[in-house]
């Protein structure tokens, strides 16, 4: 039980700290646009991650020299190019929340989801390499494993639904604008730091 606690709160920790993962599932959760394939997408991707970390994928890094570098170089190209992106529309501006307005198709919203989620060096830090190490620690690595997964599960759920209460808020066009602004330079921030890091 003990394992279970400290991979649910260690893995709860790591994915809490807003990114670009969590506020495109924030915004689809506002649009209640196809939020549990997001959702769902999210949640096993992590699990999918956190088990290769906890079975020791973790190496890889160490074993591939420059891997580090062209991961943080190539999810730094692609968080610029959707920072950009998010702050045009926040410029434009006149965005107010309908559900289901203005959504992405299925297709597209998982592909950005995708994109967002694998495309990220961060995740790999998180979730393979370092839950990966401090699973090492527990004798029962599973148990460890299936916290940290339980936490990525509730997590999703609970920012992609939960979005929902704020749907008011953002009936607003500001508020959209808003929320654009501050994702756009998170996500350059990311990158930024994943440059210069």
């Amino acid at each position: 039980m003990q394992a279970v606690l400290a991979g649910f709160g260690l893995g709860f920790s790591l994915i809490l700290a807003i990114g670009a993962q969590n506020a495109f599932v924030l915004r689809q959760g506002l649009r209640r646009a196809h939020v549990l394939p997001v959702v769902l997408t999210c949640a096993i991707s992590d699990a999918v991650l956190i088990a290769a970390g906890v079975a020791g994928f973790g190496a890889l890094a160490e074993a591939v020299p420059g891997l580090d570098l062209w991961m943080r170089i190539f999810g730094a190209a692609f968080l610029i190019w959707y920072g950009g992106r998010t702050l045009r529309a926040a410029w434009r501006g006149g965005q107010a929340l309908t559900a289901g307005e203005g959504a992405q198709s299925l297709r597209a919203a998982l592909l950005t989801c995708l994109a967002l989620t694998w495309l990220n060096p961060h995740v790999y830090l998180d979730t393979v390499v370092l839950l990966g190490a401090v699973s090492a620690q527990y004798d029962d690595r599973l148990a460890f494993a299936l916290g940290a997964m339980t936490a990525s599960f509730v997590f999703f759920f609970s920012l992609g639904f939960g979005a929902r209460a704020l749907a008011p808020v953002f009936a607003r066009p500001r508020a959209w604008q808003v929320l654009d602004v501050v994702v756009g330079l998170t996500m350059w921030a990311i990158a930024a730091k994943l440059l210069l890091g």
